[in-house]
């Protein structure tokens, strides 16, 4: 997947003054400089980048254990991402969350400008919603929110109502702004509050 750019850095904001995270950004040209949903795209597998060459990256960067838990968040195609690929690999994943995510790929036609004949070669990776059904019975704990403004909100609410009715547990929130960065600068802490409540009852 070439040489990835891993940005090390530290959340600024209380509580989590002093924790460090690790941001992937596969550099694959001007062409997909974000991923694109870290789908498996004609071109390049992002998800097994993501699943494969991150984790690595991550212990490389923090000295963890190759074995230590992990959790992924994502926004937009990048929600779609990290919600896709958090319920597909309850292996790798500890814990999951997406912020105004995209939760199909038709939905990327809002985004991007290329035929999505490209992402459609991998019959398994087109909607959130039947990735988590076919994975119901071993889905990590799992949040995703959208702003009230926000471009993708009915298509998030219509996740969270599908999977309401399917009998999944999860969390789901709104609240106001759109599809912006101050969103997500907000929000992005209730990620990482849910996550460290999952990995310390994991401890135990």
């Amino acid at each position: 997947m070439g040489n990835p750019t891993y940005t090390y850095d530290t959340l600024s904001q209380s509580p989590f003054r002093g924790v460090r995270f690790c941001l992937p950004f596969p550099q694959v040209g001007s062409c997909h400089p974000d991923g694109r949903g870290y789908v498996p795209h004609i071109s390049q597998d992002f998800e097994q980048w993501i699943v494969q060459d991150v984790p690595q990256a991550v212990h490389v960067a923090t000295g963890n254990a190759l074995g230590a838990p992990h959790c992924i968040a994502g926004l937009s195609m990048g929600g779609f991402g990290a919600l896709r690929i958090g319920a597909k690999y309850p292996n790798r994943f500890a814990a999951f969350a997406g912020h105004s995510s995209i939760t199909a790929v038709e939905q990327m036609a809002l985004f991007v400008e290329e035929d999505l004949s490209a992402y459609r070669h991998d019959p398994d990776a087109q909607s959130v919603l039947a990735t988590m059904l076919g994975q119901r019975e071993s889905l990590r704990p799992f949040r995703f929110d959208c702003g009230v403004d926000d471009l993708l909100i009915e298509h998030n609410r219509a996740l969270a109502h599908a999977l309401r009715e399917a009998g999944v547990s999860f969390e789901y929130a709104e609240h106001p702004g759109g599809h912006e960065w101050p969103y997500w600068q907000e929000h992005i802490a209730e990620s990482f509050k849910f996550f460290d409540q999952v990995l310390r009852a994991r401890r135990g």
